[in-house]
């Protein structure tokens, strides 16, 4: 067993105690079919601790992503692992990517991920301590957002991030009157040879998308994917494309009802939504980035 391995057990068993200990509660491992949650579960069974395995159902998951999630769940229960999988809910309403859209009245981009936040962070697992298999090397910005062990707030003041193993704002984790969801990512600076490198070592099953040359098997169209990765998969997924512009238009449609400032000329429809969204630049008369935060601001939270 390597070091990282090793490594990557302890947090993993560090954070199943602390769960017992606060929330009287099995560890909540996160699983979206992807390469590293693949890691984390088998990880989570070598740690021999008492764990079980959700997945939230983000409605916009590659038919190969359900199918692979629904068959490691099966495999998974017939080796004692209790799986469950949760649907999204906002506002206490059961919702789907293509109705968040028109709800939001705003289309998901980089900086403005609330698809993430509604469609992936199941309510049902507040109350849990949740393992992710979030890691630094996947973009820039979790260097700086993620960590080890993490006790996330609405006050990002009050937020607190362990970065390192022996960080001396360990000792915050065992207190028990502290609020907020409390978060371990075992494999956070594993890179992506380590993931793969440990897949093939343990001859674990993986998604058979990554067998199709994907590098990436998210959510169909998510613009973290890059241009190049959208094209693919919408080349792929057609009916997907058609349920986006069909979302889009009905948030053209509502954004008209309401008279929002700066958009009536320039979104007109769910296809000229589309292309804006699809291309990395602002095409002549649409809707910049700025114009989308301000004319959005307070009414597509979060």
């Amino acid at each position: 067993m390597s070091d990282r391995e090793q490594l990557a057990i302890a947090r993993l068993q560090d954070a199943a105690r602390l769960s017992e200990h606060r929330y009287k509660k099995p560890l909540m491992v996160t699983y979206s079919g992807g390469k590293d949650s693949q890691v984390l579960v088998a990880l989570a069974e070598r740690a021999g601790i008492n764990f079980e395995v959700v997945n939230s159902h983000t409605t916009a998951d590659a038919p190969e992503t359900v199918y692979f999630i629904r068959e490691q769940f099966k495999a998974m229960e017939e080796r004692g692992i209790k799986c469950s999988i949760v649907m999204p809910r906002y506002k206490d309403k059961p919702v789907s990517m293509w109705t968040l859209i028109s709800m939001m009245k705003a289309p998901p981009t980089r900086n403005r991920r609330y698809c993430c936040s509604i469609l992936k962070e199941s309510p049902t697992m507040s109350g849990c301590f949740i393992a992710t298999g979030v890691r630094w090397a996947e973009s820039v910005r979790r260097n700086n957002t993620r960590g080890i062990m993490e006790i996330s707030h609405r006050n990002k003041e009050k937020r607190i991030i362990l970065t390192s193993d022996n960080d001396e704002k360990r000792q915050l984790f065992e207190t028990c009157n502290l609020k907020g969801k409390m978060t371990v990512n075992p494999i956070v600076d594993w890179s992506n040879a380590d993931v793969w490198g440990y897949i093939h070592s343990e001859s674990l099953p993986i998604n058979p998308l990554y067998q199709c040359g994907f590098e990436r098997v998210g959510c169909v169209g998510c613009p973290l994917g890059g241009y190049k990765h959208q094209c693919r998969e919408f080349a792929r997924y057609p009916k997907f494309k058609k349920a986006y512009i069909m979302a889009f238009q009905r948030m053209v449609d509502i954004r008209q009802r309401l008279q929002m400032p700066n958009d009536i000329s320039k979104w007109k429809t769910g296809e000229d939504v589309f292309h804006w969204w699809m291309e990395d630049g602002v095409l002549p008369g649409q809707l910049s980035m700025d114009d989308l935060m301000e004319d959005s601001n307070g009414t597509a939270e979060p």
